[in-house]
C-alpha cells in the first residue's frame, strides 16, 4: 500500500520505543527488518532519538529513557491539529494527560495521554516530521491494536476524541476515521478502493485506521504495535536468533502473526499478509 504524506487529525501516523541499551536495540531491528537509523537529536543535546529508515523512509524511531527504571514498550502517536486542544478533549472524555503538549524540537509537538481504562497513547501535532513515511512494507509498521476489557467504553472515549467509527465485523473489530480514504486516494493512493475490493476487505476498510482486541479482565490496557513482515516463520525465527522470544503465533483469514518480545522486554507483532481473493 502507498504510504500516506501526510496524515490527516485523527489518524495514528508514528510509532517509538526506548531502549536502554541502545546499540543493543539497533542490532536487534537491523537484523530483523534491516532498518538503518539517524539520530535526530544534536550531538550537544543530551539523550538519543535514533530515526529508523528503510530506503530512505522514516518508519519508527528508538529513544533513550528518561528514567532507569522505564518501561520499554512500543507506542502509537495519533495525528492532531491541535495537541493544546486535544488535550483538552481528552481530559473532558474522561482520559488523562500525563505530559502537557511540549515541542519536540522543529519536528512537531506531542503529548503523552492515557485513556479512562489504563491505556497509554500519544499525541503528534506535526512540523518538520510528518510520521511513518513507508508503511504496511517488509520491516515496517502495520496497524496498531488497542487491546481492552471493554471495547464500548473505549469505544465512545476515542470517538469523542478523534471521531473515530467502529465496526464488529466478526473477526475483530475495525476502527475507522471517516474520509481518511478520501484522503488517501485524492493524495497518495488513487487505487485504493480498487485494489481492497479485489480481496473482499471489510466495507469501510479504506478508512481503517486501527483494530480493537477484547482482552479478559485483568490484564493490562494498552496499544499494541503491528509490523508487516514477508513470512511469518521466517521473521519469527530471525527474531529468535536475534534473542527475542516468541510468545504466541495465530493464524486467520487474512494474516499468520506471531507475539515476540525484543530483548529488552518491548513486545511487537509479526504479521504476514495473507488475503483470500474476493
Amino acid at each position: 500500500m502507498t504510504p500516506p504524506k501526510t496524515y490527516p487529525h485523527g489518524v495514528p501516523s508514528w510509532i517509538d520505543t526506548v531502549a536502554h541499551d541502545l546499540d543493543e536495540a539497533k542490532r536487534f531491528y537491523a537484523g530483523l527488518f534491516d532498518w538503518t537509523f539517524t539520530d535526530a537529536i544534536p550531538a550537544d543535546a543530551p539523550g538519543n532519538y535514533l530515526i529508523a529508515t528503510i530506503g530512505g523512509e522514516d518508519v519508527a524511531a528508538i529513544g533513550t529513557p528518561d528514567s532507569d527504571d522505564e518501561v520499554v514498550s512500543w507506542r502509537t502517536y495519533v495525528a492532531v491539529d491541535d495537541a493544546d486542544a486535544t488535550a483538552r478533549d481528552v481530559e473532558a472524555a474522561g482520559g488523562t494527560v500525563t505530559l502537557a503538549p511540549v515541542d519536540a524540537g522543529p519536528g512537531g509537538r506531542l503529548a503523552v495521554c492515557v485513556d479512562p481504562r489504563g491505556a497509554e497513547f500519544r499525541l503528534w501535532q506535526a512540523r518538520k516530521r510528518l510520521g511513518a513515511q513507508r508503511v504496511n512494507a517488509p520491516g515496517t509498521w502495520n496497524f496498531s491494536d488497542l487491546h481492552t476489557t471493554d471495547p464500548h467504553q473505549s469505544a465512545k472515549f476515542y470517538s469523542t476524541v478523534f471521531g473515530w467509527e467502529v465496526d464488529d465485523v466478526g473477526y475483530a473489530t475495525m476502527v475507522r476515521r471517516p474520509g481518511y480514504g478520501d484522503h488517501l486516494a485524492e493524495t497518495v493512493d488513487p487505487d485504493i478502493r480498487q485494489r481492497q475490493a479485489e480481496v473482499a476487505a471489510p466495507a469501510g476498510f479504506e478508512d481503517a485506521v486501527a483494530w480493537m482486541r477484547l482482552i479478559p479482565e485483568g490484564h493490562p490496557e494498552l496499544w499494541q504495535v503491528t509490523f508487516a513482515v514477508a513470512d511469518r516463520d521466517t521473521s519469527a525465527a530471525t527474531a529468535e536468533d536475534l534473542g527475542a522470544t516468541v510468545l504466541s503465533s495465530d493464524d486467520s483469514e487474512w494474516t499468520r502473526t506471531a507475539t515476540v518480545r525484543d530483548p529488552q522486554g518491548a513486545e511487537l507483532v509479526l504479521s504476514q499478509f495473507t488475503p483470500t481473493k474476493g
